[in-house]
């Protein structure tokens, strides 16, 4: 029984990597895709992220994975200040369920 198993876990991964081959002889070559960011119309900051995310994905994604948690951060810290200033206690709080 294991040796059915594995024959068939084989088929699987042998036809698994030949369907991009598959894909390739039913049309010719394939064109090549090209994604860039249209920065034409841009200006500022949006213009450098634009062209950033065009010259270099490597780049971009590392600046964006660093960017989304410090600016998550920032909110959140803003949030507490201004909840704590405009009454809203939420580090000392009773429950209202007994």
């Amino acid at each position: 029984m294991k040796k059915i198993w594995t024959q068939l876990t084989g088929l699987a991964a042998f036809t698994l990597m030949m369907l991009p081959g598959f894909a390739f002889a039913a049309g010719g070559s394939a064109a090549h895709v090209v994604i860039v960011a249209d920065s034409r119309k841009l200006d500022g900051i949006m213009a450098w992220w634009a062209n950033l995310y065009n010259e270099s994905h490597a780049y971009f994604t590392l600046l964006t994975v660093i960017i989304i948690p410090l600016i998550g951060v920032i909110f959140g810290v803003l949030a507490d200040l201004i909840m704590s200033y405009i009454g809203i206690d939420l580090k000392s709080r009773e429950l209202a369920e007994h």
